[in-house]
């Protein structure tokens, strides 16, 4: 029995060996079983020199078996930082982004210093050939020829001694601007019989005012001047004011009061202006 026991446990343990086991633990078996028999136990000898191959008295958890998994230990400490890599290829270009919001403006900078003096620019191309001031005219120099009938209402002057252009009405009285620019106007007026009260108008305006006190059994003078800036269609002309019947405005054969006006320079549009 104990020969067919020995061969059995052989078998076992030579399966054991070809995976990978060590051959002590077929050893330790034996040992096991010969001391069941009653077989002494030879001390194995200590010390450097002592036989491996004896068995150390310690009995295999459950014979073949593995035995209860142990704890699983605690986690290592970590690693130090790896070396940097290289750098890798370059990418391609990216999509352009979105511009940003504007940013506050900045504050004014210090005036610069004067540049050097640049050197002349070349001349000009001719301009085209402009309208001469010449060629517009406007004047008229009117007078009366008999004491004036009434007050309120423009004078009539029917004495021509200019009028050319026809721009003075002797049917209104009034002098109409056909070319705008700057006029100039004079009266002079004859004082006689009453005391002369003389208005000059523009476009239903009393414009200015002359005032002469008439001396017994004298003639007297009157006169009054002014300039004027007239748009197309405005109207100048004089009238005698007050309640009577009529002034003292007169004219004889002897004694003229007139009346006269002209363009002193016209107001030439911007396009017929020379550069």
């Amino acid at each position: 029995m104990t020969l067919l026991w020995r061969i059995v446990l052989g078998i076992i343990f030579i399966g054991r060996i070809g995976q990978g086991q060590d051959l002590e633990n077929l050893e330790q078996i034996e040992v096991d079983e010969g001391a069941e028999e009653g077989e002494e136990e030879v001390e194995a000898p200590e010390g450097p020199g002592a036989d491996v191959s004896q068995p150390d008295g310690r009995q295999p958890c459950a014979m073949w078996m593995g035995g209860v998994p142990g704890t699983p230990g605690h986690s290592g400490k970590p690693g130090r930082d790896g070396r940097d890599g290289r750098d890798g290829p370059r990418g391609e270009k990216g999509d352009k982004g979105e511009a940003g919001e504007k940013g506050d403006p900045g504050q004014k900078g210090d005036v610069g210093s004067a540049g050097p003096r640049g050197f002349p620019g070349n001349p000009g191309l001719k301009g085209a050939r402009g309208d001469s001031a010449l060629s517009y005219h406007s004047s008229f120099s009117v007078g009366l020829r008999e004491l004036v009938p009434a007050t309120n209402v423009p004078i009539r002057f029917n004495k021509f001694f200019y009028n050319d252009q026809h721009h003075y009405d002797d049917v209104s009285g009034k002098f109409s601007c056909v070319l705008p620019g700057v006029y100039f106007f004079t009266y002079h007026l004859t004082v006689y019989m009453k005391d002369a009260k003389v208005s000059l108008y523009m476009n239903d305006k009393a414009i200015m005012f002359t005032y002469d006190q008439y001396q017994e059994s004298n003639v007297d003078q009157a006169s009054g001047s002014v300039i004027l800036r007239l748009e197309a269609g405005d109207e100048v002309w004089l009238q005698v004011y007050g309640d009577e019947g009529f002034g003292g405005v007169y004219a004889d054969n002897t004694n003229d009061s007139t009346f006269s006006g002209f363009l002193l320079y016209p107001a030439i549009p911007a396009p017929a202006q020379r550069r």
